[in-house]
């Protein structure tokens, strides 16, 4: 790609260079862990979609304001977008190089979901908006459970139209991601 190799962009692995990279996968699929280490290791600044979209209290956005402040992260720079795009797909999928698609099993992801509410029951997590503190719900399950059948075609329908330029890398598991960040090298200095 152009654009990542004229960006001073590194080479990911199994993939080309790429400063622009989204991270998808069903919640609980380590989408922010991988992007924090990437981040880490490509020294990109992360955009955490739940910390950008939720609202103290967990309250949605102004859909127009939510908009436009994705729309001013990602216009220029390096990055890590954490997260579905959901009703930003038109915005960031156009100016990603690199997708990686986190493919888990729901069960596991269900699981880790739940595991990560309990560990911050009642607290505000890291990569999540201030105000936003975890709470037991079976939204979170059925999510997980539903995530194959709603939201994958509705990713892969906005890969297509808005990120068919972009490399698509899926990572089915956690040993692919450990062998994806072992292809890596590591964070200088």
């Amino acid at each position: 790609m152009t654009g990542a190799a004229a960006s001073g962009a590194q080479a990911l692995g199994p993939i080309g260079p790429a400063s622009r990279i989204v991270i998808v996968g069903c919640a609980g699929s380590g989408k922010s862990r991988l992007a924090s280490e990437l981040g880490r290791r490509l020294r990109l600044r992360v955009i955490h979609a739940d910390r950008e979209f939720w609202q103290p209290g967990w309250r949605d956005p102004d859909n127009d304001a939510y908009r436009a402040r994705i729309a001013q992260m990602t216009a220029a720079g390096g990055w890590i977008f954490d997260g579905v795009p959901g009703r930003v797909p038109d915005i960031v999928l156009p100016r990603a190089e690199a997708v990686i698609w986190l493919e888990q099993p729901a069960w596991l992801c269900a699981a880790r979901a739940y595991l990560r509410t309990l560990t911050y029951l009642g607290r505000t997590r890291p990569d999540m908006a201030e105000g936003c503190p975890e709470r037991l719900s079976l939204r979170l399950l059925d999510y997980a459970r539903t995530f194959d059948a709603v939201l994958r075609p509705r990713l892969e329908d906005w890969l297509s139209r808005y990120a068919a330029g972009a490399q698509l890398l899926r990572l089915h598991g956690d040993r692919q991601v450990a062998a994806f960040l072992r292809s890596l090298p590591e964070a200088r200095g």
